[in-house]
């Protein structure tokens, strides 16, 4: 069996780039995970399902549920929440809200953004679910639903509480999933500033100050956790994001996230080696109308890898050959398999780009016999 021209040149070209691994890489942070956001691929990770305290970076949580309402048309950026005497008198990072007053949806959000506001997030979570209990019950399902599997919501805000605690990996899925899923809110992470009651606060998050492509996400901290940051930065179409948390200090934390980000871009790059639909080699067929059938890749294949590709990839086509009629268009045949030294294995799917009938019965016995005598199948 050939492999089509185009996975030759890939593998050719593989084994003469220089090669070598990508410089190590340590954090002052207590966990941390860095991953392209198009593949998926974690470029570096510490601790990552490690349950830590997020702090404000919970906020995140509680931001997903307004836009999930916003989407679905529940809620508008124009309706109002109440302030209740419990949202108003919570303490640490505030918005400021008014108790009894009504706040807009859209300043609700700028407020928990942007000014990390805890009363903003009570009088979020008690607009929509009525009390925050009741809504921190709201978030579990909704982490359930995002594969958030080592989460545990209490609050809305990020209140140290020794049962609210969460994982670095999960908290880049929430991070992820905001980013895919709302495209037209996700702005609002980027914003610098806010003013409210005539109180204007800044964002947090040091990285959206500096020219790194960041455009979010929120910042946390408490003494039990340190100093943490989901954040998100963008660069020629390709978008890491990345969690740190348990930092000794806001400088730390700073300096630590444009570090590890600025690794991530400098050190990978996606590789595109397949387009959806497209031929990557053909499987011979025993017994069927046509002696071969072409096998397709159903989805784009695109690889997030170290510049300095290793020397010995090994690109293959994994099938039991030949197979026998009939085979039907869409039907797996065969597995594309990469393999690299240092990292998992990448196994994809190759279907069958056609229908191939069976021969009739005296067909086949034809295709038998001149099987036997000569080796051959058509």
């Amino acid at each position: 069996m050939k492999i089509t021209k185009l996975l030759s040149a890939f593998i050719l070209l593989a084994l003469l780039i220089s090669t070598g691994p990508s410089s190590a890489l340590e954090t002052l942070g207590k966990q941390a995970i860095l991953l392209d956001v198009t593949t998926g691929t974690v470029l570096f990770s510490k601790n990552p399902d490690e349950r830590m305290t997020p702090s404000s970076m919970s906020k995140i949580m509680t931001i997903y549920k307004l836009f999930e309402r916003l989407k679905d048309g529940g809620l508008s950026l124009t309706d109002t929440f109440s302030v209740s005497e419990k949202a108003w008198r919570k303490q640490g990072s505030k918005m400021f809200v008014a108790v009894n007053s009504r706040v807009k949806i859209e300043d609700l959000i700028r407020g928990i953004i942007v000014q990390s506001g805890n009363d903003a997030t009570i009088v979020v979570a008690e607009g929509l679910s009525g009390s925050e209990g009741a809504f921190a019950d709201e978030l579990n399902e909704t982490a359930k639903q995002l594969n958030m599997t080592n989460s545990n919501f209490v609050n809305a805000s990020g209140w140290p509480d020794p049962d609210h605690e969460t994982t670095a990996r999960d908290l880049a899925k929430l991070a992820v999933a905001t980013i895919k899923n709302f495209p037209d809110f996700y702005h609002y992470y980027g914003e610098k500033s806010f003013i409210y009651n005539g109180i204007k606060q800044g964002n947090r998050n040091p990285t959206i100050y500096r020219n790194i492509g960041a455009d979010g996400l929120k910042t946390g901290h408490t003494d039990a956790g340190g100093y943490g940051l989901t954040a998100s930065a963008i660069r020629k179409d390709r978008r890491l994001v990345l969690v740190i948390n348990g930092l000794p200090t806001k400088k730390s934390r700073a300096v630590e996230s444009e570090r590890i980000l600025d690794w991530g871009f400098r050190e990978f790059n996606n590789y595109a080696l397949f387009k959806a639909g497209e031929t990557v080699t053909e499987a011979q067929i025993w017994m069927g109308e046509t002696g071969s059938v072409p096998l397709l890749i159903e989805k784009d294949l695109i690889l997030t890898l170290p510049r300095k590709v290793r020397r010995g990839m090994k690109v293959k086509v994994v099938m039991e050959t030949p197979v026998p009629a009939p085979v039907k268009k869409g039907d797996v045949l065969a597995t594309l398999k990469i393999e690299l030294p240092g990292l998992p294995p990448t196994e994809t799917p190759l279907v069958s780009g056609a229908d191939v009938g069976q021969l009739g019965i005296f067909s086949r016995l034809g295709a038998a016999v001149k099987y036997v005598l000569w080796g051959e199948s058509d």
